[in-house]
């Protein structure tokens, strides 16, 4: 009998893992679908209020042009499917039908720092999606949940994720960055200033003090932009041209690879950071380079995907009633990824 999986995608770098899994269960009968809400949110699910997540925007139509190109088969919300098993990017928001059914969580990249939002939603059990990725893991409606390094594995054991659930495997687009020093973008040797979101998330964002901070630390060195594809990139456009009238500015390409040509990454809040950091690239941004050390997602020539398709293979062997029973004792953490 031909398992049938459903991956939930969600921004271009969430789609990209869920592919790479997927092509490790080739046996498999795998589906995907952009990422979506249920109940209230799903009900204003095409509203312009949520073109800053991945429920639209941007990263709704990235992912769909990344499956649609990929010839990936595509289950909308996935209503077709009685699915033996669903991968996810994320669990901020567990989607009502795929509750009781075996579920995988993979950690997509950086989380956010335990801020006072986050506090707020730990305190009086808001809604996760408030604190963002700062409460990944927080929902334990997974069985399993491949994160990407055992400083992370700490991390959210701090939080309160159960140790049993969590597995050590890597993860896709973060374990592999010597694979990046081989690309066809034509320059190097440059300073590289990569922006974040931050105001379409509705947080603190200094932009002309973090332009100030790149023109100080470029010291009359060339200095290019790589825009977050979220943010409002006119706006962003006029305030660099206020520092720098004449720096190339882009909205599209691979960060990885404008990282790997580059001498020093001078960033806000984006996982690529971690592709800097095992380059060897000197690196400014907002978080504590010693940090993101000890949680560095582990290198392991890109092996992570194959790692996380052998977890689902291994869960997908136990019975749904045995994992969703209330008494039983996980067996996850025995899992070999």
């Amino acid at each position: 009998m031909t398992i049938q999986a459903l991956f939930i995608c969600g921004s271009l770098n969430q789609t990209q893992i869920m592919h790479q899994i997927s092509s490790h269960l080739t046996d498999w009968d795998c589906r995907f679908t952009p990422f979506y809400a249920d109940g209230w949110l799903g009900s204003f699910g095409n509203n312009q209020i949520f073109d800053h997540t991945i429920l639209g925007g941007n990263h709704r139509r990235t992912s769909i042009e990344y499956l649609i190109d990929h010839d990936l088969p595509i289950d909308e919300k996935g209503k077709t499917g009685n699915y033996d098993i669903v991968i996810t990017g994320t669990d901020l928001i567990v989607q009502e039908n795929i509750r009781g059914q075996r579920l995988v969580l993979v950690q997509e990249g950086m989380t956010e720092p335990e801020d006072w939002i986050f506090q707020l939603v730990r305190s009086y059990n808001l809604p996760r999606y408030f604190a963002n990725t700062a409460a990944t893991g927080l929902s334990d409606a997974y069985d399993a949940f491949c994160v990407a390094s055992r400083g992370y594995r700490d991390l959210f054991l701090r939080k309160g994720v159960n140790p049993e659930k969590m597995v050590v495997t890597g993860i896709p687009n973060f374990d592999n960055a010597r694979a990046y020093l081989q690309n066809d973008f034509p320059y190097h040797g440059y300073v590289l200033a990569a922006t974040s979101s931050l105001r379409e998330t509705f947080k603190f964002d200094d932009r002309l003090g973090f332009l100030r901070q790149v023109k100080d630390l470029a010291a009359g060195s060339r200095v290019f932009f790589k825009l977050h594809p979220n943010e409002n990139h006119a706006r962003a456009i006029a305030e660099i041209r206020l520092f720098f009238p004449n720096s190339p500015i882009y909205i599209d390409g691979n960060l990885h690879h404008m990282i790997a040509n580059c001498s020093v990454l001078i960033a806000q809040r984006t996982s690529a950071v971690y592709t800097a950091l095992a380059l060897g690239k000197e690196v400014h941004c907002d978080f504590e380079i010693s940090q993101l050390e000890q949680l560095q997602p582990i290198q392991n020539g890109g092996t992570s995907a194959q790692k996380i398709a052998g977890v689902c293979r291994q869960l997908a062997s136990i019975p749904v009633a045995e994992l969703k029973h209330p008494a039983r004792k996980t067996a996850v953490g025995n899992f070999s990824p």
